[in-house]
């Protein structure tokens, strides 16, 4: 870089452009000063190059430079194109061919955060904060600081390691006076105010209302686009996410290839890995990998999901009585809730559950998964393991590999879409034992379960739909020559989902205890452990289905014999479980809402399925 020539300021007056202290202004050595005019230069402000044309819409090529701009204390790059800053740019670097137009303020401060690391109470919204927002926050470390925020110590160690990997690793200031940065390639165009807001290369922000005290942190292959009315403040937002349509976020961790639009709010809130929300409202939510809402009067609070759909004007209250928004819930992977559904927390709802009506008796149907949970009449009941047998569980099981916008350079979260894992099977053991005591101990048509309903046939169907579930997945996972399963050190009894990564539960112990025994240097170690163990998780699976056949099926080894039957088993179960999902299609076809050709190319996928 250079110092202005003598020429070149002359020139630059009179293209109309003014400077505190020219001196102060320095170049790229083949700087060119046609390319600069009614530009005002305070403090420190350097300019690269401007020598080529830049395609700023499809098929319109204008020439690089600054036009009609105030700058302050600002690093411009190389053939950059920059005009119509109705206010100023103040302490920024600005990354080579960056395009910003039509915009008001774009500046920060030294006192700025970028958003990290940002503290919000999640769950509980009334609560402590429990969740450290920053740039390479996982569902699983979200989770895992959730369950340590009532321990001192491991709440303490977590909140160091955060603050050392955010000095270490957050996107670089753009110099040693700790300017913030707009990247390479960055299109930045009809936005009102940009304050304390890091943009990584080759993001787009067109048409926003505010972005304050924000991190956008992308590869290349993955940027991210906010939209026109955007307002987001006190966020992080990484690869492949766009914020659109009047979308309204404040103290939000939005992660890789999210959607937020439609005018949808949220505040206190976590969207993980493929999460869709549009035109709703969040507050103190959880929303692990594939959680979508899409419809307006829909209100997420005071909940944990993962694979989530929320029908219209669904509703959870985290008021139970009078003492504040200080209740909350969960609702385990795949679980769904009906159009018109109020959920009055504290509730659990058991994994891929289906939930119908107001539901207002704090129910724990954890051990009852693929259920329907009703309220009718005044009452809740349940039918055990009823979604099992739809075609809206057959299209969800099948769609969200499909569904993974992520870039495979960026993925951070560890997301595990296997619907019959043993975090599922271990519940439906549970549940299957359950129903099966309830039969035996009374022959009434009807049983309280907790202050829930559940008929006799139905707890009879949910018995059968689980054993399906349980000799398919038995099936599924026998391996080796001889039908036998690889052994494995760690157990595998029990489980844990955490959103989306499912491990053995003595491994999430394991490292509570390292953490708070100071076995664990930061966040990068607990990213790996978590990496680690989500690659074994064939072997730790396979271990878990060894103990159930051995246990199901009464056998001390499964010899090459066990392992046919066991398999044929499995077939027939396989079978019967597809033809229940082409009735339930088929029903749909009768009721006159689907076309006979969307019938058979659904069938027709049931068909290549069984094969």
């Amino acid at each position: 870089m250079r110092s202005l020539t003598i020429e070149e300021i002359e020139e630059l007056q009179q293209n109309g452009c003014m400077a505190e202290n020219w001196s102060s202004v320095t170049v790229g050595d083949d700087f060119l000063p046609n390319y600069v005019r009614n530009v005002n230069f305070y403090g420190e402000v350097v300019l690269g190059v401007f020598n080529k044309e830049m395609e700023v819409e499809q098929n319109f090529f204008r020439h690089t430079g600054i036009y009609h701009a105030t700058l302050k204390d600002v690093v411009i790059g190389d053939n950059c194109f920059i005009e119509n800053v109705g206010n100023y740019i103040n302490r920024y670097v600005i990354g080579d061919e960056s395009y910003i137009s039509n915009v008001g303020t774009i500046c920060s401060m030294e006192e700025a955060s970028f958003g990290q690391p940002n503290t919000i109470a999640v769950l509980n919204e009334a609560g402590k904060g429990n969740v450290i927002i920053y740039d390479g926050l996982t569902s699983q470390m979200a989770v895992l600081m959730i369950r340590l925020a009532t321990d001192n110590m491991g709440w303490k160690c977590i909140c160091d390691m955060v603050d050392s990997y955010v000095e270490t690793n957050q996107l670089n200031r753009g110099n040693a006076n700790g300017y913030a940065l707009i990247g390479d390639g960055v299109k930045i165009v009809n936005t009102q105010e940009i304050r304390n807001t890091n943009v990584s290369d080759y993001c787009e922000i067109c048409g926003a209302a505010r972005i304050n005290e924000v991190t956008m942190k992308a590869p290349e292959n993955a940027s991210i686009f906010i939209g026109n009315n955007v307002i987001c403040e006190n966020c992080v937002v990484r690869a492949g996410a766009s914020i659109t349509d009047g979308a309204y976020l404040n103290g939000c961790f939005v992660g890789e290839a999210c959607h937020i639009g439609g005018g949808f709010s949220a505040k206190s809130s976590l969207f993980f890995d493929n999460s869709f929300m549009e035109n709703g409202e969040a507050n103190a939510s959880f929303c692990g990998p594939f959680s979508v809402s899409h419809h307006k009067a829909t209100l997420l609070i005071g909940g944990e999901f993962s694979f989530y759909n929320a029908g219209s004007a669904t509703n959870f209250s985290n008021h139970a009585y009078k003492m504040g928004p200080i209740h909350f819930g969960t609702l385990m992977r795949g679980c769904k809730t009906a159009s018109g559904c109020h959920i009055i927390m504290p509730a659990s709802i058991g994994a891929f559950s289906m939930c119908m009506g107001k539901i207002d008796n704090y129910p724990d149907t954890t051990d009852l998964p693929f259920s329907y949970v009703i309220a009718s009449g005044g009452n809740i009941f349940i039918v055990p393991g009823k979604n099992m047998a739809t075609v809206g569980l057959y299209r969800d099981i099948h769609k969200w590999k499909e569904r993974d916008l992520r870039p495979h350079t960026e993925i951070q979260s560890k997301v595990n879409d296997d619907w019959l894992s043993p975090f599922v099977i271990e519940s439906i053991l549970r549940g299957k034992t359950l129903l099966e005591d309830m039969l035996m101990e009374d022959d009434a048509d009807v049983f309280m379960f907790g202050k829930a309903l559940i008929k006799r046939a139905a707890a009879e169907a949910g018995i059968h739909y689980y054993d399906l579930a349980l000799r398919m997945f038995m099936a599924d996972n026998l391996n080796g020559e001889e039908g036998s399963v690889p052994g494995c050190y760690v157990d595998t009894d029990e489980w844990t989902d955490l959103a989306g990564l499912m491990i053995p539960s003595v491994l999430i112990d394991k490292l509570r205890g390292d953490l708070t025994d100071g076995d664990i240097d930061g966040v990068m170690d607990i990213e790996d452990f978590f990496a680690a163990h989500a690659q074994a998780y064939g072997k730790y699976k396979r271990a878990f289905a060894e103990k159930v056949t051995k246990k199901y099926y009464s056998l001390e080894e499964i010899t090459p014999v066990d392992a046919y039957n066991i398999m044929e088993c499995g077939r027939a179960a396989r079978k019967e479980w597809l033809q229940l999902i082409r009735e339930d299609a088929e029903r749909e076809y009768d009721l006159g809402d689907v076309d006979e050709d969307t019938l058979n190319n659904f069938l027709n996928k049931i068909i290549s399925d069984s094969e």
